[in-house]
C-alpha cells in the first residue's frame, strides 16, 4: 500500500509540480533504484515492511542527469526477499548522494533548517560542524524529525559528500540563496 501511494499518487504529483514550473522531471519508483535490508525487530517489535537502503542503482539517475531531468524517487526499496519496503527518505537521499559521489546534498523541507529552539526561526543554526552534533543531540536541539536528517547528513559527509544543507522549500529560490550567498538561508553541515 505504501509503495502504491508513494509511487503512484505522491510521486506523480511532485513530477507535475516541477513540470508546471517549467522543469523537466521523471518519476522513479524506489525499487528501480534502491535495495534494502529489512529492519530487525527491536524490543520484540517487528516494524513490518520497513527497511534501510543498502544499495543504490545510480544508472537511472545518471541517465536523468545526462538529459537534464530531475529524478523524483519514491522512498521505497526492494528487499532481498523480493518484497517492497518503506524506507526513510532522508537516509535514502544521503545514500543516493554518496553513490553518485555528489559534492553537495540539499534537504528541502518546511522548516528553515536546524533551530536552536523549536518553532523559533530566529534561532537558526547557519553553520554546523559534525563534531558538534553529539552535544546538540544531548541537549535536545537535534530532536524528533531532525534526528534522521542530521544523522543522514553526518553519514553522507563521513562518506565523502563535502557539504549538506537544510533549506526551507517554501522560500522562493532557497537552494540558490543557500548555495550562492554568503549568509545563506538555511543550515550548512560540514566536516
Amino acid at each position: 500500500i505504501v509503495d502504491s501511494v508513494l509511487s503512484r499518487e505522491i510521486n506523480p504529483d511532485v513530477v507535475s509540480a516541477i513540470q508546471e514550473f517549467g522543469g523537466k522531471a521523471r518519476g522513479i519508483a524506489g525499487p528501480e533504484v534502491f535495495r534494502c535490508r529489512k529492519f530487525s525487530p527491536q524490543d520484540d517489535v517487528d516494524l513490518g515492511f520497513v527497511g534501510e537502503v543498502s544499495d543504490v542503482n545510480v544508472e537511472p539517475l545518471r541517465e536523468c542527469i545526462r538529459r537534464s531531468i530531475t529524478p523524483v524517487i519514491s522512498p521505497t526499496a526492494l528487499g532481498d526477499d523480493g518484497k517492497i519496503y518503506n524506507c526513510n527518505a532522508d537516509i535514502a537521499a544521503a545514500k543516493t548522494a554518496v553513490a553518485l559521489k555528489a559534492r553537495r546534498l540539499v534537504f528541502m523541507s518546511d522548516v528553515p533548517g536546524l533551530l536552536r529552539r523549536s518553532n523559533q526561526p530566529q534561532t537558526l543554526i547557519r553553520h554546523l560542524q559534525i563534531e558538534d552534533v553529539p552535544e546538540l543531540r544531548k541537549i535536545g536541539v537535534i530532536a524528533e524529525g531532525m534526528i534522521p536528517k542530521v544523522d543522514s547528513a553526518v553519514a553522507a559527509i563521513e562518506s565523502g559528500v563535502e557539504k549538506v544543507q537544510f533549506v526551507d522549500g517554501r522560500i522562493p529560490h532557497s537552494v540558490l540563496l543557500e548555495i550562492f550567498t554568503d549568509a545563506g538561508v538555511g543550515t550548512e553541515v560540514v566536516l
